[in-house]
């Protein structure tokens, strides 16, 4: 049997799958990294397990996340996302999220790819912790702290150090999983 960290290993099907497939693998495909950011936004003030279940409305709602069309949504696709009972319907995340739509096609513009960007936080690679308990992960770090006023200064919303570093675990730009965690030994060694 597989040990993972407690978060999964307590959780159900679908927190095991993300665990064991996505969290904590480097992400560098834009539209993937838009997508984090959305939910992570989303996530604010909810359990992730509840953005999970609403992950596959997410991306039916918001166009697969496409952020050209997302920064054009208008007064009308709003209503119909505050209706759709499918994704969290908060009117200032869902305005949020356009919001952040039109900043990362900015970020896009300037740097060529948001990735490009957003992994020069953590220097173009993951951090590798050593947690031997997941109690002691903090909720925000320093580099957490400088994406979020970054990100902050170029018109992003809901995007608060804590919602960076669980983007940043999220994404693999830091290897949060426990030392006696499976995945932590898979990760590593893809990334020394």
């Amino acid at each position: 049997m597989k040990r993972r960290c407690a978060w999964a290993a307590n959780g159900g099907p679908l927190e095991q799958r993300y665990h064991d497939r996505e969290w904590g693998a480097p992400v560098h495909s834009d539209r993937k990294l838009f997508e984090f950011l959305i939910l992570e936004g989303a996530q604010a003030g909810l359990s992730w397990s509840t953005i999970l279940r609403k992950r596959g409305n997410y991306r039916k709602a918001y166009d697969n996340f496409d952020a050209r069309k997302i920064a054009r949504y208008n007064a009308t696709k709003i209503r119909r996302l505050l209706k759709n009972p499918g994704i969290v319907r908060n009117r200032l995340k869902i305005r949020a999220s356009i919001l952040n739509a039109k900043a990362f096609l900015e970020i896009q513009k300037e740097f060529g790819r948001f990735d490009r960007y957003i992994w020069q936080f953590t220097g173009g690679k993951p951090i590798q912790n050593r947690r031997r308990n997941l109690q002691r992960v903090p909720a925000r770090t320093r580099k957490s702290d400088a994406m979020s006023r970054d990100l902050k200064r170029r018109g992003f919303k809901f995007i608060g150090s804590t919602i960076c570093y669980a983007f940043m675990q999220a994404v693999g730009m830091v290897n949060d999983h426990a030392l006696n965690c499976f995945r932590y030994r898979q990760l590593a060694r893809k990334h020394k």
